[in-house]
């Protein structure tokens, strides 16, 4: 195994430097492909969320990979490399598990145990098994990311320091107010209907806005997003009076616009909360300026007495204008706000910092467990192609000295062939068995990764016989339902 990952997050990268290497449109499969065409990779995954960028790739050669995968960064991201490089990290074989595994588990996000990367995890690995970049390692190595991100989420409690970055997002724009006080009754406005944006959405309505809007160029895909959680919020009942009479709980006015009547709903709302995928700005700081003059022209009961319109840009790169921080009567909540706000104390909210703490420290012991057992099942996998061919090998001798004794015994009968045939192969597999056990045992320990060229030396096993196991496992391993196959697009 020789797994390499370079990225940049929010932990090494200012927002303004994100925000411009963010990946737009399908630059994350062109990147892939890339990377899988450069010599030193042999596959190859990337995980691009809102505040990381990160290049998995198994390599053969670390410097190389190295340059090479910094190199394609720079180039798809659009960031000079000499800019790029001072804020990527890199990490290599046992330690780039440690960080995905921390990564999956939600220790490495901006709100400390979010859930929501274990789903881009799975986008990212979807993504390199489609385009057939994810290969053996990068399989086992994502698969066991996601298991190991749910049993962190359902083995200890990270879950009450973390919450999704719509929540967290939320919570900044409350400002210290429950949020479903804070948002009961308003109007919001989502533009954008992809995951983060219908995750918005669907909080929204949970927290009880009276009037949701979705917003989005594709508009039968918000009129989906609307029509569904108009049906989930519909009005019931919540209680019956002594005299019959039934109270009902509000129900949700949900509706679905193209965007480009954003301007035209923008003066009715009270929060609005855009995530999409757009290269420029989405609102621009003299349209929230107009909003804001035609609210105030809006009759009296046209829309609520909200002092201020709540806005939250969970977009990378950034939908809202930042000038809109300077503008009297609009509330902007960004990527940038809320890192400066998770790295406060105050910024986890949800439990106390004590059981916070016990509870990373919880994850982080079960993260350190799988590292280890990921580490000796990859090395222990290494050998097995080795062991494979020298069973091949000792097949095809018994089956050459069982032809041999054929030419110089023609009389023996089928009976005393089988027998004869049946103890030279118990022979052989109990001389076999004590030394391929063990050395299956070694090659799981830290540096055990040289059993398997002391068995092929020892036996003068033929390297390509090793290899074509090899193949023919990493392909029965790749291969997808709709590719018997598998192996490299």
């Amino acid at each position: 195994m020789s797994l390499l990952v370079v990225g940049l997050s929010h932990r090494s990268a200012p927002v303004s430097v994100l925000e411009r290497a963010s990946l737009v449109g399908d630059e994350q499969a062109k990147l892939v492909q890339d990377t899988l065409a450069a010599e030193p990779a042999t596959e190859a995954a990337v995980l691009a969320t809102c505040n990381r960028i990160e290049l998995y790739a198994d390599v053969d050669k670390f410097h190389a990979g190295v340059a090479e995968l910094s190199t394609l960064l720079a180039q798809h991201t659009g960031v000079g490399l000499d800019e790029l490089t001072p804020y990527l990290y890199v990490h290599y074989e046992d330690r780039a598990v440690h960080h995905l595994f921390s990564v999956a588990c939600g220790l490495d996000s901006m709100v400390v145990g979010e859930g929501q990367i274990l789903g881009q995890i799975k986008d990212a690995l979807a993504l390199g098994q489609e385009l057939h970049t994810a290969g053996r390692l990068l399989n086992d190595l994502f698969q066991q990311a996601l298991r190991v991100g749910k049993r962190a989420h359902s083995e200890t409690g990270i879950d009450r320091a973390g919450q999704s970055l719509v929540t967290f997002g939320l919570e900044q724009l409350a400002q210290g107010a429950p949020v479903a006080e804070w948002a009961r009754g308003k109007r919001a406005l989502v533009i954008g209907a992809g995951s983060m944006s219908s995750l918005a959405a669907a909080t929204l309505a949970r927290a009880g806005v009276a009037e949701l809007v979705i917003a989005n160029r594709t508009l039968e895909r918000a009129l989906r997003l609307a029509e569904s959680l108009a049906e989930q919020h519909a009005a019931t009942p919540a209680a019956v009076s002594a005299a019959g009479e039934e109270t009902l709980r509000g129900s949700l006015v949900a509706r679905a616009v193209p965007r480009d009547r954003v301007s035209a709903e923008l003066p009715h709302a009270d929060i609005v909360v855009s995530c999409t995928g757009a290269t420029g700005l989405v609102l621009t700081a003299a349209e929230l300026r107009t909003a804001l003059a035609q609210r105030a022209a809006c009759p009296p009961g046209a829309h609520p007495a909200a002092a201020d319109v709540s806005l939250l840009d969970l977009a990378m790169p950034r939908d809202i204008d930042a000038a809109a921080h300077r503008v009297e009567g609009l509330h902007l909540v960004d990527i940038e706000s809320l890192a400066e706000a998770a790295a406060e104390p105050s910024g986890e909210p949800g439990s106390s910092a004590g059981a916070m703490a016990a509870d990373v420290d919880k994850v982080r012991a079960i993260v350190s467990e799988e590292v280890a057992a990921f580490g000796a099942a990859q090395r222990a996998a290494h050998i097995t192609p080795t062991v494979v061919a020298l069973r091949t090998m000792a097949a095809d001798v018994v089956a050459s000295e069982i032809a041999r004794l054929d030419g110089r015994l023609p009389d023996l009968d089928d009976k005393q062939r089988a027998e004869i045939t049946q103890t030279v192969r118990r022979v052989v597999d109990k001389l076999l068995h004590a030394p391929t056990v063990r050395v299956k045992q070694l090659a799981s320990t830290p540096g055990g990764a040289g059993y398997a060229d002391a068995l092929r030396e020892l036996f003068d096993l033929d390297p390509q016989a090793v290899a074509a196991v090899s193949r023919a496992d990493g392909s029965a391993r790749t291969a997808g339902p709709n590719d018997p196959k598998g192996g490299r697009a």
